[in-house]
Formats: C-alpha cells, sequence, structure tokens
C-alpha cells in the first residue's frame, strides 16, 4: 500500500507452522510455533519494580506477594498459558509464583511461604503464551 508520505509498504503473513518461521526459530517438527505474547522479571519487595519486560505496561502492587502484571497489548482472549518462576528463597521459603485472573489487558501473578500466607519476592518471572 501507498502511505500519506508517498512511501509504499508491503505486508507479509506467514502461518504460524511456516518453514522460514520454524527456520529462524530453529525449530523443527510439524507442530505449529506459537509466540510468547509477553513477558516480565520484576522485585516484588518494597516498591515493585519492573528489572525487565516486553508488551507490559505496568505492574500494580495488590499487597504482600500479590502482584498484576497489564499488558500494553491486549491478549485476544483470556486463554493464555502463563509460565512463572522465582528465585529460589527470594520469598523466605516461597512456593510457586502462581497466577489466576486471567483477562485480555493482565493476569495475576502470586507468591506464598510453605505456611501458606502470601510473602514478597524479589525476583518473580513470568512469560504469557497465546
Amino acid at each position: 500500500f501507498l502511505n500519506e508520505s508517498g512511501h509504499t509498504f508491503t505486508y507479509l503473513a506467514f502461518a504460524a507452522d511456516h518453514a522460514g518461521i520454524k527456520t529462524a526459530l530453529n525449530a523443527s517438527g510439524s507442530a505449529s510455533v506459537y509466540a510468547c505474547r509477553a513477558w516480565i522479571r520484576f522485585n516484588g519487595t518494597g516498591t515493585v519494580s519492573i528489572l525487565g519486560s516486553g508488551n507490559v505496561s505496568s505492574l500494580t502492587d495488590l499487597g504482600t506477594g500479590n502482584y498484576r502484571v497489564n499488558f500494553t497489548n491486549a491478549m485476544p482472549d483470556a486463554n493464555f498459558s502463563t509460565v512463572t518462576s522465582s528465585v529460589a528463597g527470594g520469598g523466605y521459603g516461597d512456593k510457586g509464583p502462581y497466577t489466576y485472573g486471567e483477562s485480555t489487558g493482565s493476569v495475576i501473578v502470586f507468591t506464598y511461604n510453605s505456611s501458606g500466607a502470601l510473602v514478597d519476592n524479589n525476583n518473580v518471572k513470568a512469560a504469557i503464551l497465546r
């Protein structure tokens, strides 16, 4: 198409199982390739802070050990999968992190200790796949 500045642009669309995409990602086989749609690494202690992220607009502290990850661009639906991890001992005997409250605009991540109490964690990671 021709934009208002007179430049011509071409859009290319490829299926998730396109051979060129698989080659670029070093993926083989007949299964489709699905992308990480958002990711975050954050410090959940004290004043929470994002250490690195992609497609994350902000992080909301919902209280001890409870955080909302807000997406810059919404997911197509809430049927995504979230993979989470944290540094062992970051929450002093922490478990998880785990997620709930999936929506097109955010997901809630929480960590708790071996006694079942929510605890802050200083190194939490999450990747959203869809």
